[in-house]
C-alpha cells in the first residue's frame, strides 16, 4: 500500500533533514546578513531565510527536475533586501559548498548528479536575482522618468511654481532630494531619500552633511563642497558612498547645486541623490567574472597581470618570488578520461594550491589550459621562500587525485623566478619563468628549476632563429662548406661531404648543430634538405666537368631522421639527378644510425631503392647507437662511417691499444660484409698511419682540411695531380 508521500510522487524526507536545513540556514545567514540592509535580528533572519532552503533542498532531490524554485529563491532575496554586492557571492558559495552536503544525504540521486544540479540551481538563482533586480531597477528608472516629465511641465507652466506643486515634485520624484544651508544643517528631505537611508526620517533630517564622510571617498569631494558653499561653483557630480544606519553601505550619484537669493548671495544647497547600489552590485559581479577563472574560480591571467604590474612597480624595497606551474601529461587525462575529469582534476588542483599560498603577500592564479603561477611579494622575501613555495605546491600534488573511480598522481613542473621589484618588467619575469618551467620539465618534471640568465638568452636566441629559418630559407642565407675524404692507400681526394651553414645577419656564421636541431622541430628540414641536395650535386657535377681526368668525386650529403620519413624522397633524389645529369654512383646518402635502429621494413624501402639505382648509403656516426654489425646484413649500407670516439685514443703516443683492436676488429668485420669504413676526425699524420695499417678505406678531418669553399676541393686535386 503506498503513503501518501509516495502515492503524490514526491520524495519523503531522510531523517535528520530538518536539523541539517536548520544548519544550512544557520551557515548562510552568518554569510549574508553583514551584508544585508533589515531590520530584522540575525536570529529572525535566519529563520525568514529557513523556507528559502527549503526551497532549495525540495529542488535539489525532486523528480522531475525543476530549476524554477531556485529562481524565486533568488527573486526572494532581492525582495528581502539582500542586494549588497557581496550578498549573490556568498550565497552562491553557500550552496555550492553546504546544499548537496546537508541536503543530499539519503537521496536516490547519485552525488555527482547532486553536484550537477546544484550546479544549475545556483545559475537559476542568480539568473532570478538578477531578473529581479533588474525589474525592481526599470520601475525605479519609470518612476524617474515620470518625475522628470512632471518637473518639466511644472517649469513650463510657470516661473514661479507654487509651494503646492513644489511639494508634489518634491515629494514624488524617485530620486532623493535634500535641502541644507550653508553650515550643512539638513533642513528638508523627501521620501525617496528617506528610504534610501532605510527608512526613518530622523535619521537623515537634522543631521550635518560633514557628518557623511565615509572612507572611500575620493580625496576632492570635499574640496568640491567648499567650494561650492563659499560660492566659487555653483554645483559639482561625483559617485558617493554612504554608510545606513545598519552599517550597510548606500552608493550614490550625488549632484549638490548651490541656490543663491535673488542679489545672488548662496543661501541654500540642493542635492540629488541616485541610488547606483544595485548598479554597482552588477558591475562588481561583471568584474569579477571578468578577472577571475570561470571554471577554478581563481584570479585569471589578467588579474594576476595587474597584481604583478603592481608588484614589479611597488619600489625597490619590495622583492618577488614567481612559480610557473605547469602539470605533466595533463593531456594525457583529457585524451584517456575525457574533457569533463580534466576539469574536474584542474579544479582540485586549483584547491591545494589555494591552501598553499595564504600567507599576505601571496596569491595563486590560473594563466589558462594547465599553466597555473603562484606570487609571493614583500620586502623579506628570498630565493629560499620562493623554493619553499614550490616545494609545498608540488608537495600538495602528490597525494593523488580520484577521478571516475581512478587514483590520478598529478605532477608539475615548476620554473622560480625572483628578484626586486623594478629590475625587470611583467613580461620579461613571465617569460623568463615559462622558459625556466620547460627546463625544468625537460629534465624529467616533478621539479623545480631556478632561472638562469644564461639559459633564458640561449632559449631566446633558439627562438629567435627558429621563427627566423623560413624566411632564412628564402634570402639565401645558408651556404654549403665541403670537407675532402681522403683515401686513405694513395692520399688522393676520394669525394667530399657537403656541410651546410648559417650566415645569420645578427649572429654570423652558424655551424648545423645550431640550426638542424630546430629545422627539425619545425619541419623545415625537408625543404632545407632538399636545397642542399640541389646545390651538392649541382657542384659535383662542376667539378666533373672541370676534373675530367681525373674522375668523378663523390659528393656525401646528410639525410636527417625527418627526411627519411618524407613520402617524396625517392621522386626528389631522381629527379635532382636526372636534372643535374650527375651519375647515382657519385652521390652518397649519410644516414645517422640511431635513425636506422629498429627501423620497420616500410622506412628502409625508400633506402634499398636508392641503392638498387647505385646510390651509396653511408650509416653515419658508427658505434654510437649501439648496434651491432650482424644487424647491418638487413641495412641497405655499402659504407660505414666510425665515430671519432674510436679513433680519439690513436692521437695520442703511444695509441691507446684498447681502441686500436676495436677499431681492427670494425674494419675486419665490415670488410668482411664487403662494407668500406670510413674514420672521422682524423688530427694527426701518426693518426692516419695508424688507420691505414688497419685497413681503413677513406678518412676526413682536420689533418686533410677542414671545411671550406668548394674551390679548395680543386687545391686538394691539384696536390694530388702533382
Amino acid at each position: 500500500m503506498n503513503t501518501p508521500a509516495q502515492a503524490s510522487g514526491s520524495t519523503a524526507e531522510p531523517d535528520g533533514l530538518e536539523d541539517r536545513l536548520q544548519r544550512f540556514a544557520t551557515i548562510w545567514s552568518r554569510a549574508i546578513f553583514p551584508v544585508t540592509a533589515t531590520s530584522m535580528t540575525r536570529t529572525e533572519f535566519e529563520q525568514h531565510l529557513l523556507p528559502l532552503a527549503r526551497r532549495l533542498s525540495a529542488a535539489l532531490r525532486a523528480r522531475p527536475f525543476d530549476v524554477a524554485p531556485a529562481q524565486s529563491v533568488g527573486a526572494a532575496l532581492v525582495a528581502a533586501h539582500c542586494t549588497d554586492p557581496d550578498a549573490l557571492s556568498r550565497t552562491l558559495g553557500v550552496v555550492d559548498s553546504y546544499l548537496v552536503l546537508y541536503c543530499g544525504t539519503g537521496a536516490d540521486t547519485p552525488v555527482d548528479d547532486l553536484r550537477a544540479r546544484c550546479a544549475r540551481l545556483q545559475h537559476a538563482l542568480a539568473a532570478g536575482f538578477a531578473r529581479a533586480l533588474r525589474e525592481r531597477t526599470l520601475s525605479e528608472q519609470e518612476a524617474i522618468a515620470r518625475s522628470a516629465l512632471a518637473a518639466r511641465a511644472f517649469a513650463e507652466q510657470a516661473l514661479h511654481a507654487t509651494e503646492a506643486r513644489f511639494r508634489a515634485v518634491f515629494e514624488d520624484a524617485a530620486i532623493g532630494i535634500g535641502i541644507a544651508d550653508l553650515e550643512g544643517n539638513v533642513l528638508d528631505v523627501n521620501g525617496a531619500l528617506t528610504r534610501m537611508f532605510g527608512g526613518l526620517e530622523q535619521v537623515v533630517r537634522g543631521r550635518k552633511v560633514t557628518e557623511w564622510v565615509h572612507p572611500e571617498d575620493a580625496p576632492h569631494v570635499w574640496n568640491l563642497y567648499g567650494e561650492l558653499v563659499r560660492g566659487e561653483r555653483d554645483h559639482f557630480r561625483v559617485e558617493k558612498p554612504f554608510y545606513r544606519s545598519d552599517g550597510t553601505v548606500l552608493w550614490t550619484n550625488l549632484t549638490v547645486s548651490l541656490l543663491r537669493d535673488p542679489e545672488g548671495r548662496p543661501q541654500y544647497q540642493l542635492a540629488l541623490m541616485e541610488d547606483t547600489t544595485e548598479r554597482r552590485l552588477l558591475n562588481l559581479r561583471l568584474r569579477y567574472e571578468a578577472t577571475h577563472d570561470a571554471l577554478t574560480g581563481l584570479p585569471n591571467r589578467s588579474l594576476f597581470s595587474e597584481r604583478l604590474e603592481k608588484a614589479l612597480a611597488a619600489g625597490e624595497d619590495t622583492r618577488f618570488g614567481l612559480c610557473y606551474l605547469d602539470l605533466d601529461g595533463f593531456k594525457a587525462i583529457n585524451d584517456s578520461l575525457g574533457h569533463a575529469a580534466g576539469d574536474r582534476l584542474l579544479v582540485e588542483v586549483a584547491d591545494r594550491l589555494e591552501s598553499c599560498a595564504t600567507a599576505p603577500g601571496e596569491m595563486v592564479a590560473r594563466l589558462g589550459g594547465d599553466e597555473f603561477v603562484a606570487l609571493t611579494t614583500g620586502p623579506d622575501v628570498t630565493a629560499r621562500d620562493a623554493e619553499e613555495l614550490a616545494c609545498r605546491i608540488l608537495g600538495a600534488l602528490s597525494t593523488p587525485i580520484s577521478l571516475d573511480g581512478r587514483e590520478i598522481t598529478v605532477r608539475g613542473s615548476i620554473g622560480i623566478v625572483e628578484g626586486r621589484a623594478g629590475e625587470r618588467g611583467p613580461a620579461d619575469v613571465l617569460r623568463s619563468a615559462d622558459i625556466t618551467m620547460y627546463r625544468a620539465k625537460s629534465a624529467g618534471g616533478n621539479r623545480y628549476e631556478r632561472a638562469d640568465p644564461e639559459a633564458d638568452a640561449r632559449a631566446i636566441t633558439r627562438h629567435g632563429l627558429t621563427t627566423a629559418l623560413p624566411a632564412a630559407l628564402d634570402r639565401g642565407e645558408f651556404f654549403i662548406e665541403y670537407q675532402p675524404l681522403v683515401h686513405l692507400g694513395d692520399g688522393t681526394v676520394h669525394g667530399a661531404e657537403a656541410l651546410v651553414r648559417w650566415c645569420h645577419p645578427q649572429h654570423g656564421v652558424l655551424g648545423p648543430d645550431r640550426f638542424i636541431p630546430l629545422a627539425e622541430h619545425t619541419g623545415l628540414i625537408v625543404p632545407l634538405g632538399r636545397w642542399v641536395l640541389e646545390e651538392a650535386v649541382r657542384q659535383a657535377r662542376f667539378w666533373k666537368h672541370r676534373h675530367a681526368d681525373g674522375g668523378p668525386l663523390r659528393i656525401n650529403v646528410n639525410l636527417s631522421p625527418t627526411q627519411l620519413h618524407h613520402p617524396g624522397l625517392v621522386g626528389e633524389i631522381t629527379d635532382i639527378l636526372e636534372r643535374s645529369g650527375l651519375a647515382p654512383r657519385a652521390l652518397c646518402l649519410e644516414v645517422t644510425e640511431s635513425a636506422l635502429i629498429g627501423a620497420e621494413e616500410d622506412l628502409l624501402k625508400p633506402l634499398r631503392h636508392l641503392a638498387e639505382m647505385g646510390v651509396d648509403i653511408a650509416l653515419d656516426d658508427f658505434g654510437t647507437g649501439y648496434s651491432n654489425l650482424a644487424n647491418l646484413r638487413r641495412l641497405p649500407v655499402s659504407v660505414l662511417k666510425l665515430d671519432r670516439s674510436f679513433t680519439r685514443g690513436m692521437q695520442q703516443h703511444p695509441a691507446d691499444p684498447v681502441d686500436m683492436k676495436i677499431v681492427e676488429g670494425i674494419v675486419s668485420l665490415a670488410h668482411s660484409l664487403e662494407l668500406a669504413v670510413t674514420v672521422e676526425g682524423v688530427e694527426t699524420a701518426a693518426q692516419a698511419a695508424q688507420l691505414r695499417a688497419l685497413g681503413c678505406d677513406t678518412a676526413q678531418g682536420w689533418y686533410y682540411a677542414r671545411p671550406g669553399a668548394p674551390d679548395r676541393i680543386h687545391s686538394l686535386l691539384l696536390a694530388d695531380a702533382v
